[in-house]
């Protein structure tokens, strides 16, 4: 009984390994290698047959229709580099226009965003800038005069701080065309006449310069309504320069030779209602000036000025 189970097995095992696509497809290369045929004409689909799972797949050929299927690599194109938009004075290339150093502006200066740092370089004119420039600093430089072609259609122009250089002139209406300043710091120069000023100041610094009575536009500051501070430390004014806008938030005229003061300076004397909130910061110290004498100008006030009281 035993021996008959055993061939029973055997048979279905033998039946089994017959019928195998392994079993197949290897009397099949058998059966074609035993042809005429040159090797170097089988397809690359009957090599493909021959392979098993198990057994590692490597190719040795590419046949021409794999090749006909590969997509093709698409070429890589040369990038182009963007032009940063000129200035009036300077043509259009890399990183701005160029400066009379022969370099474009940004790499001479360093520029971030809309701003552009030229600090200490021993610049002695004001180099051509982007377009887009919001803020310009050139402090520490040789810089000796400022033209109305400096800023030109410079639209977005916000900040200007030329601090420290050696200024003695700018032309009147060199700030006056952008419509977008805000601040200009002009400290620490030779300036015995300043321009004029758009009416969108918030903040005007020419606090030690040379500038004296006959220096500043009558009423020069009366129509910017959104100024907030106003710095001429150390000049030779003998006079506050009014009107002032009730926007002023601070006032600086420390060591300048102002000797006297109006009572309607600051105040409305037609309206004793009438406060300057806002002017709460008045440097008056350093001036021959005795504020006690004028009692009245400072009622309308939220703070006395500083300086000398006998």
């Amino acid at each position: 009984m035993r021996m008959l189970v055993r061939l029973l097995f055997g048979l279905f095992v033998l039946k089994a390994v017959v019928a195998s696509p392994r079993f197949s497809r290897q009397a099949h290369l058998d059966t074609y290698s035993s042809t005429n045929y040159d090797d170097n004409f089988n397809l690359e689909s009957d090599y493909e047959d021959v392979l098993t799972i198990g057994e590692p797949q490597v190719r040795n050929t590419i046949s021409f229709l794999s090749l006909l299927e590969q997509p093709k690599e698409e070429e890589e194109l040369p990038l182009k580099p963007q032009l940063v938009p000129q200035s009036s004075g300077g043509s259009g290339i890399l990183m701005g226009p160029d400066t009379q150093k022969g370099m474009p502006i940004c790499l001479l200066c360093t520029c971030l965003g809309g701003s552009v740092y030229c600090d200490d370089l021993n610049l002695d004119t004001v180099p051509p800038l982007p377009k887009d420039t919001t803020h310009f600093y050139a402090r520490y430089n040789r810089i000796k005069k400022i033209n109305k072609s400096d800023f030109a259609s410079m639209n977005k122009l916000k900040r200007i701080d030329l601090t420290h250089n050696e200024i003695t002139s700018i032309e009147d209406r060199a700030f006056v065309g952008l419509p977008e300043l805000e601040e200009v710091v002009i400290r620490e120069n030779h300036i015995s006449q300043l321009p004029s000023f758009p009416e969108t100041m918030t903040l005007i610094d020419a606090s030690h310069n040379n500038v004296g009575s006959k220096g500043i536009h009558r009423e020069a500051f009366k129509d910017m309504t959104g100024l907030l501070y106003l710095y001429l430390t150390d000049n030779h004014i003998d006079y506050i320069p009014v009107p002032l806008p009730d926007s002023l938030r601070s006032l600086h005229l420390q060591r300048n030779n102002i000797q006297m003061m109006h009572e309607d300076t600051f105040c409305n004397l037609q309206d004793f209602s009438y406060i300057r909130r806002a002017l709460e910061d008045i440097r008056l110290d350093g001036n021959p000036i005795n504020l006690s004498r004028t009692p009245q100008a400072y009622i309308c006030l939220p703070r006395i000025p500083i300086g000398d009281l006998i």
